[in-house]
């Protein structure tokens, strides 16, 4: 049986996805379909950059905005919905565009997840307890110890992975880093890989000019409202970048200088580790993220060769 053939957009935050992800939907009749950890929050379109009403109304959009704040999203729930968000693309007769920055969520959609046998509950409810009575600075601390390779690739604040890395760790006796190396069930996609070309140095102005834009949109009016809902700084929604630190204002520990700073620095990091995550598969073919006419060729071979067979 042939594989179903996608094409997937990445790059770091603040790229230009979504403008190229409008460009290839209209050229190729696509379906955008969210390939991003943060942007499934209900609760948070302007700060996790979701895109927008206008930008949604031009073609079809799946996997945006479904989730509570209160609830957590992992690798295995996003391949359930983009399973389905693929299959209805395919049945509309329209090309899944799966566009977002969250390289753990492409590597499962294209190279399998890894089967990590289920974990006690009560080791689960220990690591969460442990979490918020130290901190997830001190959790990534003691993860560093036992999966470098992994602690390198999230954030030190990403509660939800920390906790999960080490409650796998001591759940199984082996790593993360060890389960996502091993051999695992063929995924039913064939997939094209563009990545929107950045530079770190030239991207962090642009990130800093994106925050002031969110807000002027009316983030902080956005977290205003989602902390009424849920206002607990330890729910999976809250741990998205802007979203923190949004919180952290509110509560009044940061003032408003100190929390775009904040902002700010999370941002760049967090597109750090994404580049440095993207540019280790050789399999992204790499474009600026202007180049429409590049992106263009690349998707009209590869739909060629997929209509071939080959």
């Amino acid at each position: 049986m042939s594989s179903i053939p996608v094409v997937c957009l990445v790059g770091p935050t603040g790229a230009g996805k979504t403008a190229a992800s409008l460009h290839l939907a209209r050229r190729f009749t696509g379906c955008v379909i969210n390939l991003d950890s943060r942007q499934v929050y209900r609760d948070f379109p302007i700060i996790t950059a979701q895109p927008s009403a206008e930008e949604q109304a031009s073609c079809p959009h799946r996997g945006y905005g479904f989730l509570p704040t209160e609830e957590k999203i992992s690798a295995g729930r996003f391949l359930d919905m983009a399973h389905k968000a693929v299959a209805q693309t395919r049945a509309e007769a329209r090309l899944p565009l799966l566009v977002g920055g969250t390289g753990l969520y492409l590597r499962a959609l294209l190279d399998g997840l890894a089967d990590i046998p289920q974990v006690n509950p009560e080791i689960m409810q220990h690591y969460e307890a442990e979490c918020d009575r130290i901190g997830p600075e001190a959790l990534h601390v003691r993860l560093a110890l036992t999966d470098p390779q992994y602690a390198a690739r999230i954030h030190p604040h990403d509660r939800q992975r920390i906790c999960r890395a080490l409650e796998v760790y001591e759940g199984t006796g082996k790593t993360f880093s060890w389960w996502h190396a091993q051999p695992v069930a063929a995924s039913p996609y064939r997939g094209l890989r563009i990545g929107i070309r950045t530079d770190l140095a030239a991207l962090t102005p642009r990130l800093g000019v994106r925050i002031e834009h969110m807000l002027a949109q009316g983030a902080l009016e956005e977290a205003r409202a989602a902390k009424t809902r849920c206002d607990n700084p330890q729910a999976p929604g809250w741990s998205g970048i802007g979203c923190a630190e949004l919180y952290r204002y509110l509560a009044g520990e940061l003032n408003m200088e100190e929390c775009k700073a904040l902002w700010l620095k999370n941002t760049r990091a967090y597109a750090k580790r994404q580049l440095t995550w993207f540019r280790r598969d050789g399999a992204v073919h790499w474009v600026e993220g202007t180049d429409f006419t590049a992106m263009d060729a690349l998707v009209e071979a590869f739909l060629e060769q997929s209509a071939a067979g080959e």
